[in-house]
């Protein structure tokens, strides 16, 4: 079985992308984050006729998430459990499925935006009701994974200059505390290797020539519990799909399960 994530940002805009991606990848499951789509407009046709059927949390222009399967999609939850508003909105930030027995949610992880913004805490609270929300999927014996744009880096080597950083979000104790407290719920970092260079990046800004200067970050995650990590075969980054005009600045995260 073939698993990946990916932020799209903006499946409207990058569908001819992801048509291909999919054809071309073998891909069986694909999470999917920042949709920026309203329901309605989400391609279920178009993904239909490549024998894909999805799971969709989607509100309009920003945000949104999907779970996109050519195996079957059963035991949906869609939104994240507890989940905290913002601005008095309950962001679809999340949605769950299983995946021919194998249980996933495809998350995107509020930014946080400033450390003391009340986004940023929004951003630690929403981590601690993740967490609650798959404590149980965690602990059991079926293969299991939480997969997205988590917005933290969760080490120094994972950004491409950590003094680059100082002072900035996705890089924060608090915020890798939280992703700590996450796995600690029994879910280990499924870390993938990178097609070039030394470091498995996954993000590249679309400023300041991020992408071929190589500054980069590691923030696209899959954590799995111990029945998807035993199965785990390879896993990598799809640089090649960030290259060329119209590409998304994250990078397709992939993982081969042998069950």
């Amino acid at each position: 079985m073939r698993i990946a994530t990916w932020n799209i940002n903006s499946i409207t805009v990058r569908l001819p992308r992801l048509l291909a991606w999919l054809e071309s990848s073998g891909t069986d499951v694909l999470c999917l984050q920042e949709l920026k789509c309203a329901p309605e407009a989400f391609p279920a046709e178009q993904l239909r006729e490549l024998g894909y059927e999805a799971a969709v949390h989607a509100g309009g222009r920003w945000n949104g998430v999907a779970v996109v399967s050519r195996i079957g999609i059963s035991e949906t939850v869609t939104g994240l459990p507890g989940g905290p508003e913002y601005d008095g909105l309950n962001e679809p930030r999340a949605v769950a499925a299983t995946c021919d027995g194998v249980r996933v949610w495809s998350v995107y992880v509020p930014n946080g935006r400033e450390v003391g913004h009340p986004h940023y805490a929004y951003k630690l609270r929403w981590l601690a009701a993740l967490r609650d929300a798959v404590r149980e999927d965690a602990a059991a014996g079926r293969p299991f994974a939480v997969l997205g744009d988590f917005n933290i880096a969760p080490a120094d080597e994972d950004v491409w200059d950590i003094s680059a950083f100082e002072g900035a979000t996705h890089v924060t104790a608090e915020e890798r505390e939280a992703l700590a407290a996450l796995r600690g719920a029994g879910l280990a970092d499924v870390h993938p290797r990178p097609l070039k260079y030394d470091r498995p990046f996954t993000y590249w800004d679309y400023r300041q020539l991020g992408f071929p200067k190589n500054r980069g970050m590691r923030i696209d995650l899959v954590l799995g519990n111990k029945a998807f990590a035993a199965g785990v075969e390879d896993a990598y980054v799809d640089r090649e799909e960030r290259k060329g005009k119209g590409a998304s600045d994250h990078a397709p995260v992939v993982v081969d399960l042998k069950l």
